[in-house]
């Protein structure tokens, strides 16, 4: 019957491993965790059911980007039932879509937009199929200290809900616990896939001083074969060493969040179509990219911690060929780590203000002003002020800043190790590696030149063409 289903509208033969089960369950009413690396075909596993329903899907999202390539991919199949509730929306279309909400089979909107009222009592008139959380990894790891709007999805949705699925490439025990405590999951059936990808290879290369990295990257991106990514951890890197690739006749773009949406969609519309080879980014690229054939993923310093390690890496070698991830390490790189691991955390000193704001009956929201806060810092302060005594949340943002220097300590370990990374990675997410592999990692004998290639040159028309385009993304002319 599923199998039937699955060829009558996607024109697949048979599922992917997990799929098949979790659609069962979903369709008995279940929920569901499926924990399937990046590539598995994690949206089949709501896209099926919401054929075979006849009530609307809800797909929570957490980013803007991520949200319209769903979107613009569904259209592409020709689905015309399909919504994004976001930012993009004009006053007027956003008045229209939630007026025939109930109309739409994939609604997909993110969860500030849910705290919004309008959305959350239409929402709550209707009734849904089904709930997606999409990256549901994000309520553990972006809920407690970044956008506090992910804890409240589960009080959102209320008790009368329907099934819950939660979607990710990769957790740890303590993560789907999280999971299934914010989206108030009742008993969940789990599919979890090992987190190993044999065909990404892992390599490492420690340096004395961070700018010998960058001397390597840019020879080593010169000489080799992409499409690839650099994650930086910081935007003016990003801008800089994108330009360095540009100087070098090499056709890369940087791409992180202090650029504006249109730009960021044009940057990845360029990445997936072979405009652009490398991409310079901070980690707000990546997360729902479908681009297959992602050859090299490097980090020019280490992740605050291993998850995202994990995470951004999964991006290469989706079409299941030899991918390689190169992790760089200097001296001092755990202290960068910690400092951004933290420095949007807002301290003690800030509780004690807030509370004396609210004693004094005046908004907080002059902290932004009168206390140098970030907005980041503040929401995360306000959501736990209302959740919290002050002393509680005093404790609570001790224990944050605690875990998040854990995390650097994780992830430094891996580098610094002698013995196999793939097999301390897996064991990191409480698996164990299936079988070792004969080409592995930097440890395990890993000879870079036989997996990648060397790198085609670009005819100088071909350069010259997207020098142009180039000019008009520089210059705003898109």
């Amino acid at each position: 019957m599923l199998e039937q289903r699955l060829q009558e509208i996607f024109g697949y033969s048979e599922f992917r491993p997990g799929q098949k089960e979790i659609i069962e369950h979903l369709l008995e009413g279940r929920d569901c965790i499926a924990l399937l690396p990046t590539g598995m075909g994690k949206s089949m596993c709501y896209q099926l059911p919401g054929y075979m329903f006849d009530k609307p899907v809800l797909i929570v999202s957490p980013l803007l980007s991520l949200m319209q390539d769903q979107v613009d991919q569904l259209r592409q199949r020709g689905e015309k039932r399909v919504v994004a509730l976001n930012s993009f929306l004009s006053p007027n279309k956003k008045t229209y879509a939630l007026h025939f909400l109930h109309e739409y089979r994939f609604i997909f909107t993110s969860p500030e937009m849910l705290t919004q009222p309008q959305v959350r009592q239409r929402l709550q008139s209707m009734e849904l199929s089904l709930i997606v959380a999409d990256e549901a990894h994000c309520i553990s790891q972006w809920g407690f200290d970044f956008r506090p709007d992910y804890l409240r999805i589960g009080e959102i949705l209320g008790e009368g809900r329907p099934p819950v699925l939660a979607l990710t490439a990769t957790a740890t025990d303590s993560v789907l616990a999280d999971i299934k405590k914010y989206l108030s999951m009742k008993e969940p059936y789990q599919f979890i896939h090992n987190v190993n990808r044999e065909n990404i290879k892992l390599a490492k290369y420690m340096f004395d001083k961070k700018e010998e990295k960058h001397e390597w990257i840019l020879e080593h991106v010169k000489n080799t074969a992409g499409p690839g990514i650099v994650y930086m951890s910081s935007r003016k890197r990003c801008d800089e060493f994108s330009q360095l690739l540009i100087e070098n006749h090499i056709r890369a773009a940087s791409y992180h969040a202090g650029k504006d949406a249109e730009d960021r969609q044009f940057i990845q519309q360029q990445f997936i179509q072979n405009d652009v080879e490398w991409i310079v980014a901070t980690n707000a690229f990546g997360m729902g990219v479908h681009k297959d054939d992602i050859r090299q993923v490097i980090h020019e310093s280490m992740p605050a911690n291993v998850s995202n390690y994990m995470q951004e890496i999964g991006r290469a070698g989706r079409d299941g060929k030899d991918a390689l991830a190169i992790l760089l390490y200097a001296d001092g790189d755990e202290h960068y780590a910690r400092y951004i691991a933290i420095e949007d955390l807002p301290k003690t000193m800030h509780v004690d203000a807030y509370a004396a704001y609210r004693q004094m009956q005046q908004n907080p929201t002059v902290m932004l002003h009168d206390e140098g806060m970030s907005e980041t810092a503040f929401r995360v302060l306000d959501y736990w002020m209302q959740q919290e005594p002050q002393e509680a949340v005093k404790q609570r943002l001790l224990n944050m800043e605690e875990n998040k220097h854990t995390a650097v300590r994780e992830m430094a370990n891996i580098i610094h190790m002698s013995t196999c990374m793939r097999a301390k990675l897996v064991e990191y997410f409480g698996q164990t590696l299936i079988k070792t592999q004969e080409v592995c990692c930097t440890e395990c004998g890993l000879e870079m030149d036989k997996i990648i290639g060397p790198r085609r040159k670009v005819t100088k028309q071909a350069l010259m063409t997207w020098d142009g385009r180039l000019q008009k993304l520089l210059f705003g002319h898109i």
